[in-house]
């Protein structure tokens, strides 16, 4: 792709989940269709998208076929099978690029990305067995956090250990998998910055949110986050070094944690990202827009913030509010269009407009 897309064209989306709805949502205001490929049945996305090809990322005939009806093809998570990725590159241009898949696929790859950039990281070591949890353990101390380095979000695929005691039922909840041992780090707050880059090198940063996570998923995102001048622009210019050094094209997520020595980085998702919903009532232009102009080669939007915003997720049972949340004042309420509310399963999210800057 060399020239923007005209309204008209389709975007290919991978995966058909809630990011994948809220995106094409936004490219049909722009005048784009979007086709979803999603292997599950009755996808979120396929309510609202133009298409949906339902089938698994090994089908060969569906991949072509796939990449021969869109004009571009961007991606709503980050696990999609190499293989699946080989094939579609060789047919139509992927955005965000590949090297920004390799590196957030890895939790090792990507800290190692990050560290290479001058950037700070928890203290951290390779695992594949009990030794080298071992050495890790005694170079990094605890408590730790054992991760699988691969297919791990929402509090899943991860162990605590709090005593060097807690290693081995730690690493046999990894299943043999790969994992990298993380050291805790004192900090009083987690923000995150949501960042986009054009094709044309041009970078538009979102206003820090600041993040309150319950077993390990999401909660709540509040905007402005609470940081210093001097913080706010540090969080900026780390999300656009990173964007910068992988030629990216698209939105992304970068979270952070706030300490005395610093902000330290925590981990980035090469996508639209779940702490970037309060832009839907905080800015004139939200991150699913910005994702969509940035993979179809026009302008980035203005991501100023015209008021301060509060986004609060529906997890499970917490879909049976919305009755109660459709009376408040100032709620934007948006549901995913899941049948079942299972424990821990995003359903939905509401975005409260504390105060108009305006």
């Amino acid at each position: 792709m060399t020239d923007p897309l005209a309204p008209g064209a389709t975007i290919g989306i991978l995966g058909g989940g809630q990011l994948g709805r809220m995106l094409s949502v936004a490219a049909s205001r722009l005048g784009f269709m979007c086709h979803i490929y999603e292997p599950g049945a009755h996808p979120p996305a396929g309510h609202v998208a133009a298409r949906v090809t339902t089938a698994p990322y090994d089908d060969v005939a569906a991949l072509t076929a796939f990449a021969h009806s869109v004009d571009v093809i961007t991606y709503e998570f980050e696990n999609i099978p190499t293989a699946a990725l080989d094939l579609l590159e060789a047919l139509c241009t992927i955005l965000p690029n590949r090297r920004a898949l390799a590196v957030s696929q890895d939790r090792m790859t990507e800290k190692d990305f990050l560290t290479s950039l001058g950037l700070t990281t928890a203290p951290y070591g390779r695992v594949t067995d009990s030794a080298s949890l071992d050495a890790a353990l005694a170079r990094i101390g605890t408590p730790a956090i054992l991760k699988t380095t691969r297919l791990g979000y929402d509090g899943k695929g991860q162990a605590r250990i709090s005593t060097p005691e807690d290693a081995p039922t730690a690493l046999a909840a990894m299943n043999g998998a790969e994992a990298v041992l993380e050291g805790f780090i004192d900090f009083s707050h987690e923000v995150s910055v949501i960042a986009a880059r054009g094709v044309d090198g041009s970078v538009a940063c979102y206003d820090p949110g600041e993040n309150v996570h319950r077993d390990g998923i999401l909660h709540s995102t509040t905007i402005p986050a609470r940081l210093s001048a001097a913080q706010r622009s540090d969080a900026v210019l780390i999300a656009a070094r990173i964007l910068t050094a992988l030629d990216y094209v698209g939105v992304m997520g970068v979270e952070l944690f706030v300490t005395p020595r610093g902000l330290i980085v925590n981990e980035i998702a090469p996508r639209v990202h779940n702490s970037g919903h309060w832009t839907q009532a905080g800015c004139t232009v939200d991150q699913f827009e910005q994702h969509i102009r940035a993979v179809a080669g026009w302008p980035l939007g203005d991501g100023s913030r015209y008021a301060d915003v509060v986004m609060e997720n529906l997890i499970g049972e917490d879909v049976t509010r919305v009755p109660a949340l459709a009376q408040q004042r100032n709620t934007q309420i948006h549901l995913y269009g899941k049948a079942d509310a299972k424990p821990g399963r995003k359903m939905g999210h509401v975005n409260r407009v504390l105060r108009s800057l305006t």
